[in-house]
């Protein structure tokens, strides 16, 4: 059952992202099970690290369907919550963390795209943190001087201020134009020119390709580059922080996509940049930025292709000889999702289908006896329990239930119990499948081979 009411809008995500496979963006709350451990660890990163003035790298990993991005949307609405500035992106052929085609670009203007607050969860957020920070110097400026913003000192109180928090971050790289585009940005703010507003978040989000085009409009000789992006997240976290956020949260899904590039060459320059982020973030220098990757075992542990045949990676990234036997530590980078366990499976399988007779409006008629004969059948299905996935369950169960819910005539038992019949028939006799299978699709007929 979910603790808290959901709304329409939060159900009919979960169920159509469940229905299809993929993570939702919304309503996680209502159907998290387990993990308990694994989001307590990656939940003292923002607290006790990225919070106060350091950052932290994760590496999560588990085989496919074993709900690393489910995890990661989890921790994206924690951290949203605790007020901290979120991006994510998927990392594919054309969004890399680096390539000759401009991929690590790529990459960052995704992440600028998909940025998220508390009141911009779904993204979006880039240009309202930039007016929340203009809203905010007002306002303190306001109430701090109590002046008027027709008082002609307001406006040099107001320039003081923005120059106060610009040169807070003049220690970092790239900062110097950083800052020159953020006060370009606020004095168009002032004159209320959003030609030149425009010009600005289009340098910040690495939308200009040529630097005489730049100049022209901004009067700086730099732009975000494939080599550079991630010294602009980094000014980012720390612009965030002054301006009233706990700091910047990035989220890395896909992560088995470097894993999966053909040239070794290109592959390894993109591990070579995860070490330079890995270092950054562990050696002190990076600050309020958190950098959360996903993927399977076969990116970290393949010494061909994978991050262990990277060594420099492979000897910060191998866990402790002690981490063996059931006992877990996570005082290392890779966080390891375990399947989840029946019981736990069990639990996620009464959320859904108390969400799906909510959604619906109807009284629901499966029983918990129902859920674990049917855990019983998948199970059976696939061959052993340690293959049986949150996706492909919960993909199945809300595909009966919505059959059930289209055809009043359908029962829950009588749909399991023919997929069961169907199965057994496959495995015992597969030669004879072709010609039963019109027996099979028959209901009547289905029931006189059943009594």
């Amino acid at each position: 059952m979910t603790d808290r009411k959901i709304s329409p809008r939060q159900s009919s995500a979960v169920l159509q992202a469940f229905s299809n496979g993929v993570t939702p963006r919304i309503g996680l709350e209502h159907v998290v099970v387990g993990r308990k451990a694994e989001t307590e660890a990656m939940l003292d990163d923002l607290d006790y690290r990225v919070q106060s003035g350091g950052a932290s790298f994760r590496l999560l990993v588990g085989p496919y369907g074993s709900g690393k991005s489910f995890m990661l949307q989890v921790i994206r609405n924690y951290a949203l919550q605790r007020n901290f500035v979120v991006a994510d992106a998927d990392l594919s052929a054309e969004r890399r963390l680096t390539g000759t085609k401009g991929q690590g670009l790529g990459l960052y203007r995704e992440l600028l795209k998909n940025m998220a607050i508390r009141t911009r969860p779904e993204g979006g957020a880039f240009a309202p943190l930039l007016e929340h920070w203009m809203n905010s110097i007002q306002e303190e400026t306001m109430r701090s001087a109590n002046l008027l913003p027709d008082d002609p000192r307001f406006t040099l109180l107001l320039n003081e201020k923005v120059q106060e928090t610009l040169s807070s971050i003049s220690a970092l790289s790239n900062s110097f134009d950083f800052a020159r585009v953020l006060l370009h940005y606020w004095r168009a703010y002032q004159a209320g020119d959003e030609v030149k507003m425009e010009h600005a978040i289009r340098w910040l989000r690495g939308e200009y390709q040529v630097k005489s085009e730049v100049f022209a409009d901004l009067q700086v000789r730099s732009m975000v580059t494939d080599k550079d992006w991630y010294n602009y997240l980094k000014l980012f976290a720390a612009f965030f922080q002054l301006i009233g956020y706990k700091g910047l949260i990035v989220f890395f899904d896909e992560a088995v996509n470097l894993y999966k590039i053909s040239n070794a060459v290109s592959r390894n320059n993109n591990y070579e940049q995860l070490l330079t982020l890995f270092n950054d973030v562990n050696q002190g220098v990076a600050q309020h930025i958190g950098l959360i990757f996903s993927g399977t075992p076969q990116l970290v542990e393949d010494t061909k292709r994978g991050l262990y045949s990277y060594e420099a990676l492979r000897s910060r990234l191998q866990e402790s000889r002690f981490s063996q036997n059931g006992r877990r530590s996570f005082a290392g980078p890779i966080i390891r999702l375990d399947t989840l366990t029946n019981e736990e499976l069990f639990v996620l399988l009464q959320k859904l289908r108390h969400i799906h007779a909510l959604h619906y409006k109807y009284e629901t008629t499966i029983t918990d006896n129902d859920i674990q004969q049917f855990m019983e059948v998948v199970t059976a299905q696939i061959g052993s329990a340690q293959y049986l996935t949150p996706r492909e369950v919960t993909r199945d169960f809300i595909a009966v239930m919505e059959m059930m819910r289209r055809d009043e005539t359908l029962t829950f038992t009588g749909i399991v119990h023919k997929q069961e019949f169907v199965a057994s028939r496959q495995q015992t006799n597969p030669e004879e499948l072709t010609a039963q299978t019109e027996i099979i699709d028959d209901d009547s007929a289905f029931a006189s081979f059943t009594l």
